[in-house]
């Protein structure tokens, strides 16, 4: 079980209860699922470079990814239905709490003139989205072996009901919220 589950387990239940005054435990607040998407708008002209990012992106959370496609013909873009632009990874279980962990503790701090996260991405429904601006800070990407640099929206669904709970929740797994 990795550190960070143990935690949740052990610690951050309890405090939540105290906070909160939970009834039953199923309604303690959750991660239940981290999705990571990489949007790469470059890909309508070169298919090596959806192959690259899609590379990045399972080096990074361990996992395979799968490649997302435009919904919609925009012809400003120059997108057709169907064409390839982005890929995807979502995390559960064992390697979410290991991708959680990394991002807190290891990637996020790694960022250059880091003030925290902002406390404001909250979407309503208890989910929030964060948005990095360079694959390179996570540890197992080789600075030498990027071809470009890419951003990264990651996004922590959880079973909160509102944005206070989750906030919470986050605060609790040690998320970096600015001042």
């Amino acid at each position: 079980m990795s550190r960070l589950r143990e935690q949740y387990e052990n610690e951050i239940k309890d405090a939540m209860v105290k906070k909160f005054g939970y009834k039953n435990a199923m309604e303690i607040p959750k991660l239940d699922k981290i999705v990571v998407n990489m949007g790469v708008g470059e890909a309508k002209e070169n298919a090596k470079i959806l192959e690259a990012a899609v590379k990045d992106l399972e080096t990074i959370t361990g996992q395979k990814a799968v490649t997302t496609k435009a919904k919609n013909a925009i012809a400003n873009f120059k997108i057709r239905e169907n064409m390839p632009i982005g890929c995807k990874v979502t995390l559960r279980g064992e390697k979410m709490y290991e991708f959680a962990d990394r991002l807190i503790n290891l990637a996020l701090p790694r960022v250059r003139d880091f003030r925290g996260v902002n406390p404001n991405a909250f979407d309503g429904r208890g989910n929030y989205a964060l948005g990095i601006k360079e694959q390179i800070i996570f540890p197992e990407i080789e600075y030498d072996k990027v071809d470009k640099v890419r951003g990264m929206d990651v996004i922590f669904v959880t079973t909160a009901k509102t944005d206070e709970e989750a906030r919470e929740l986050l605060t609790l797994f040690n998320m970096p919220f600015a001042k």
